[in-house]
């Protein structure tokens, strides 16, 4: 199944994009689920039909659902407490009832990622769009499996599980508390929920789609977004110029300033990404009819993958050489730190800590340089690690 996730800056139009493209592609004959996130019921009143957690048929070959944060939240801490029972007896605790519990901050974004890992997995549908948040809290949500999943395996590495029988003789003989096995267990289960979300949005079928505005405030968010999703290596194929005006507005209309700014922020985004002007309506579109009078791109299929390739330049200049696309970075703001064999690279306001390919392991960093949007990273072979006669 084909997954294509659609942000951009707040108040751009992205959920009418998303289900502009969703109804679209229904009726091109393909079966669609289109995935709402706001809590409140924006989808519904773009779509003309209300949505919630129970999926919606929208259209022939197009369904609607919008999974209930609250919910899921009062679900999965009331299968907490079946499970820690004998704890809470122990201690004398009072149950919560489900119906006085509130959503945390970031139970959005956690019941997002479940609907996602569920959608994809449910093989119902052939193309999945998502309304994501707007950018920055969207690129949060999108790093958070990958970084979640890190976080768990540096707290309670895997390999520790092994001496499961001798907890209880290690924590009499330490004479502190072993973790219990209940609580590798539950690391265990959130580690295999948080890599089913982690694998869709690494498919090579998942691309982003980017919405805004064309003027300098939409420039700005479109560059950092950019690099946002470069730097956690998700591919994107086309950037909608949403509510573009007409090129017949009067010369003495007040319009005629917000028409320079958008002639002149679409000729640079054309320079730099595949741009797709969609016209402004006069209004804010409400239904299928209308959404079907919006211009916007179909899904391609054929987008081609993110690649960060290790070049060999042993033989030249005694280096491997890795390639890290960044369009957008600033070498000022670019920083680089190795942590064992993991990488820690910094581009703006956004970090991600990757691990080294096998070849790099082997080698120390050597410099690094930004030529074109690509960061280019020379490793030098370790004497000491490095196998004899290469």
């Amino acid at each position: 199944m084909r997954t294509l996730l659609i942000t951009g800056p707040g108040g751009t139009g992205r959920t009418t994009v998303a289900a502009a493209t969703a109804l679209k592609a229904a009726r091109q004959g393909t079966r669609t689920l289109l995935l709402g996130t706001d809590r409140d019921d924006t989808l519904g009143a773009v779509l003309g039909v209300p949505t919630g957690p129970a999926p919606t048929p929208v259209a022939p070959g197009l369904t609607a659902w919008r999974p209930d944060a609250a919910q899921g939240f009062r679900d999965a801490l009331a299968a907490l407490q079946d499970r820690a029972a004998s704890a809470l007896d122990l201690l004398g605790a009072s149950r919560l009832d489900p119906e006085e519990l509130t959503p945390l901050p970031g139970a959005d974004d956690l019941a997002l990622l479940r609907g996602l890992r569920e959608a994809a997995l449910a093989e119902a549908h052939d193309l999945l769009v998502v309304d994501l948040p707007p950018a920055p809290r969207a690129l949060a949500l999108l790093a958070a499996p990958e970084e979640l999943r890190r976080s768990l395996r540096r707290l309670l590495p895997p390999e520790r599980q092994a001496a499961r029988a001798l907890r209880p003789v290690l924590g009499r003989l330490a004479g502190v508390p072993m973790p219990a096995e209940a609580l590798y267990e539950a690391t265990a289960r959130w580690d295999l929920e948080l890599a089913a979300a982690e694998a869709v949005l690494a498919d090579r079928n998942t691309t982003v789609r980017l919405v805004a505005e064309p003027g300098p405030a939409g420039a700005d968010a479109v560059r950092a977004t950019a690099l946002g999703l470069a730097l956690r290596g998700l591919r994107t194929d086309v950037l909608v110029a949403n509510r573009v005006l007409p090129e017949d507005v009067p010369a003495d209309s007040w319009l005629g300033g917000p028409l320079a700014q958008q002639r002149k922020t679409l000729e640079e985004w054309r320079g730099t990404y595949d741009v797709r002007a969609v016209a402004h309506l006069g209004r804010d579109p409400r239904g299928t009819d209308d959404l079907a009078d919006l211009d916007v791109p179909g899904v391609d299929a054929a987008a081609s993958p993110v690649e960060w390739p290790v070049t060999d330049r042993l033989a030249e200049d005694g280096v491997l050489v890795w390639h890290i696309p960044l369009p957008g970075a600033v070498r000022e703001e670019l920083d680089l730190v190795r942590r064992g064999d993991e990488l820690v690279v910094a581009a703006g306001p956004f970090r991600r800590t990757v691990p080294l390919p096998s070849a790099l392991r082997r080698c120390t960093v050597d410099g690094a340089a930004l030529r074109d949007g690509t960061l280019a990273v020379r490793f030098a072979p370790d004497p000491e690690l490095w196998p004899r006669g290469r």
